[in-house]
């Protein structure tokens, strides 16, 4: 059965009690923060460590959603070698402490791009939002890379991991780009289409290969949103359930209830493909009083997200 997880950071907050209290039991994380002189961040040591604050706060840590630097494995530069052997050491230690999967994207240059922060939504309640047009000239100082680029790119990265990958039984999970559009000043971006996943599909046949499903991003590139979850089926190994409202060149984020995504419909569609991995809120409002102010992780936004969730899957796997 599907599995509700929250993104929370390895040092003991606040958010973990609240995270526990809305019935949470499954943590995705980041990488370590309490790594010593002598160690780098993927080493077994720091991230045996961080594993062992999440169990004694009562938490599995399902999933790790961050990465060492990879702008020179993505660009083809000098150096890139380098940057995958951290990526190798990584899996490795995730396979010796049965973290089963690694969330990882390819965007160049800049990670996932809003306009505003603080976009008015429900009741004074606050959300991000982007649009093309506001996008400043001066976003990179790096030369602009084209699409055919990016994919050779990939192609190297994946036949360097995946052998590894395979060996410690950790499945490398492709998170779209955000927003899903190409190029953004110059930057091409080549996870933005539901035709490109499957070439990213077709590029490694593995059965570490595989699916972040950030329905933010998904919903932007299809009009059924369930049918391109059933395509992909055991593929996707990780879900962000969120929703927006617009298109790729502009649009804003949603409570989870006030999309334009028929969210009921997803839930059945990953109980149809037997999906077994961990789904998390993501993105969520700002509202009044909320204990954390980073835009789209606000505290109390997120109880409000795992309740809805929480009996969205309760209705649907009930029957």
């Amino acid at each position: 059965m599907l599995d509700i997880a929250e993104y929370i950071m390895p040092t003991p907050s606040p958010l973990w009690k609240l995270a526990k209290q809305a019935g949470v039991d499954f943590a995705v994380g980041g990488l370590p923060a309490d790594v010593k002189p002598d160690e780098k961040v993927c080493d077994l040591a720091p991230l045996t460590r961080m594993q062992a604050a999440y169990q004694e706060g009562g938490f599995k840590l399902a999933v790790i959603e961050a990465r060492p630097p990879l702008n020179k494995t993505k660009r083809g530069l000098p150096g890139r070698d380098e940057e995958i052997a951290m990526v190798c050491t990584l899996l490795e230690n995730m396979g010796k402490l049965g973290i089963p999967v690694w969330c990882y994207e390819w965007m160049t240059d800049f990670n996932w791009l809003r306009t505003n922060m603080s976009t008015p939504s429900r009741g004074g309640s606050v959300v991000t939002s982007f649009n093309l047009a506001d996008v400043p000239e001066d976003l990179t100082s790096n030369p602009p890379i084209a699409e055919e680029a990016l994919w050779l790119n990939l192609d190297y990265f994946l036949k360097k991991v995946l052998p590894v990958a395979e060996k410690a039984g950790v499945k490398l999970s492709m998170h779209p780009d955000d927003p899903p559009l190409s190029p953004i000043r110059g930057v091409g971006r080549i996870m933005r289409s539901v035709s490109n996943y499957q070439r990213l599909m077709e590029l490694a046949n593995s059965p570490m290969n595989t699916i972040t499903l950030c329905q933010g991003n998904f919903t932007l590139m299809t009009d059924d949103l369930p049918s391109v979850i059933r395509k992909f089926g055991k593929k996707i190994s990780f879900v962000h359930f969120r929703d927006v409202r617009g298109v790729p060149s502009q649009f804003h984020e949603t409570w989870h209830d006030a999309g334009q995504t028929d969210m009921l419909a997803c839930m059945k569609a990953y109980r149809d493909i037997g999906f077994d991995g961990v789904l998390r809120p993501d993105h969520v409002p700002t509202v009044e009083g909320d204990s954390n102010a980073h835009a789209g992780y606000s505290s109390f936004g997120r109880l409000y997200a795992i309740g809805y969730i929480r009996g969205l899957r309760q209705a649907v796997y009930a029957s």
